[in-house]
């Protein structure tokens, strides 16, 4: 009996039940599909990732990965009927776009007499499963956390027998894209495939596990486990992740339990987005929906909005953030919040203006973490006491990059400024002789303008509900 093993999220072969489940009953035939929708919208950054990390895949797999180009619910029926296949296995999906696109796939099958057979997720806990004792879902962190760690996830799963898995006649088109993508990425990209992530998370579990908590927000060094890309096409799997957690010694507890917390946030996210689809790039609370944004339209508004994405914008910290997103395909997640922070409370534009560029540009771009995380930062999302809360770019500067390296590594026109002097180029006769701009607006004063939009949409939310 042939299966098919339609590949999306979960690029990997070990710790993998979608294959285990295609493999269990006879041979299983691997197949990825570019859809063109999503290929043509993505950065070119996203695109070679996802290129190279295929490209290892089919070379783990000895050239027997299936690429082929097209919508899913055309591709994947007429795969299944060419090999006489009577399944074809997912690992199951969790966004709404992906849910849509099941759904149109299984129709589909079903009607030449086929099944869609969901197995797994790509998360430790199914978004859905963590629910309060009410049996609604979580809407604060620290309540989802406690009740996800008592949930539980299963062990890693077991090897698969990669002798059932055969080929099936490939799309060379599909293969050139992928080839081009590779080789037109703008940057650098990390190490493709499962073997250099599982050699990433074994160097960082020996080395920075240790210092993880505290060197985590500092983007000067390598504090993170940079394994985010990985973990957004299912290279690795996070069950993998807590398991390895769940056994360190003594002196790594406090930056397991750390790292633990931080993987929670990402299935806390998925988990709201399951229940609330619409907050993909809608507000996912409206208690700021009389909030006043300004318009993108305008010239103005427009030309700060193309500052803060070229990195232009005259705040150091600001613009060496995303100065890294373009030229590294990453942002360091304390910057991602001081940069969103700009944006939404001292630019005042709309968070999902923000989120697609992210998105665009991300590597580890992942719907859920990304429009969640925004809105954690604009207030309007899980976050109890959100809005008052605007970063303070030099403030923030001065505290997680003390010394002014990571500026400096992006922002050259400041390099010759030395210490913590960098984020305060205003400050020193000498700050602007590199050419670099001035602020394109006064912080406190946009601060306080935040807050007097704040008051009022307060004011005209309580008006209705009057």
């Amino acid at each position: 009996m042939t299966s098919v093993l339609w590949l999306r999220r979960d690029l990997r072969l070990a710790d993998h039940p979608a294959l285990l489940a295609a493999t269990a009953q006879g041979t299983a035939v691997p197949v990825f599909v570019i859809d063109p929708a999503l290929w043509d919208c993505a950065g070119s950054a996203r695109r070679a990732w996802l290129a190279a990390t295929l490209r290892q895949l089919d070379r783990d797999l000895d050239g027997r990965l299936c690429l082929r180009i097209g919508r899913p619910e055309a591709v994947i029926p007429t795969l299944a009927e060419s090999l006489g296949a009577d399944a074809v296995h997912v690992t199951r999906e969790t966004t709404p776009a992906g849910r849509r696109r099941d759904a149109r796939v299984e129709a589909a099958l079903r009607r030449g007499g086929r099944a869609l057979v969901l197995t797994g997720t790509p998360y430790a806990v199914g978004p859905g499963l963590v629910r309060t004792g009410a049996g609604s879902p979580y809407r604060v962190f620290t309540p989802f956390l406690r009740a996800w760690r008592d949930h539980g996830c299963p062990v890693p799963a077991g090897p698969a027998d990669l002798a059932r898995i055969r080929p099936a006649e490939t799309d060379p088109h599909a293969w050139s894209l992928v080839d081009e993508a590779v080789a037109g990425s703008t940057v650098p990209l990390p190490e493709p495939g499962e073997a250099a992530a599982l050699q990433r998370w074994r160097d960082f579990l020996d080395g920075d596990l240790t210092a993880y908590r505290t060197d985590r927000d500092r983007p000067a060094v390598e504090g993170t486990t940079r394994l985010s890309p990985y973990l957004k096409l299912g290279v690795l799997h996070p069950r993998t992740l807590l398991a390895d957690l769940a056994s360190v010694g003594p002196a790594d507890r406090d930056g397991a339990h750390t790292l633990v917390s931080e993987l929670a946030w990402r299935e806390f996210y998925a988990d709201t987005l399951w229940h609330s689809p619409r907050s993909a790039w809608r507000d996912h609370r409206t208690a700021l929906e009389h909030l006043e944004y300004d318009d993108p339209a305008d010239p103005v508004v427009a030309s700060r909005l193309e500052a803060w994405r070229s990195g232009r914008t005259g705040y150091p910290l600001v613009d060496a953030g995303m100065r890294q997103l373009l030229t590294q395909g990453w942002m360091h997640n304390r910057v991602r919040m001081v940069t969103a922070s700009f944006l939404t409370k001292d630019l005042h534009v709309w968070w999902p203006h923000g989120a697609r560029h992210f998105l665009t540009h991300l590597i580890d771009g992942d719907l859920a973490s990304n429009s969640h995380g925004w809105q954690w930062v604009a207030g309007t999302g899980t976050d109890a006491a959100p809005y008052f809360r605007v970063f303070n770019p030099v403030r923030q500067g001065l505290l997680v990059d003390p010394e002014g390296e990571y500026v400096r590594r992006y922002v050259p026109e400041l390099a010759h400024l030395p210490g913590r002097t960098v984020h305060e180029p205003w400050a020193v006769p000498d700050g602007y002789d590199g050419g670099y701009p001035r602020p394109i607006v006064d912080h406190s004063q946009e601060r306080a303008e935040a807050l007097r939009r704040l008051a009022a949409a307060t004011s005209a939310r309580a008006s209705t509900l009057a």
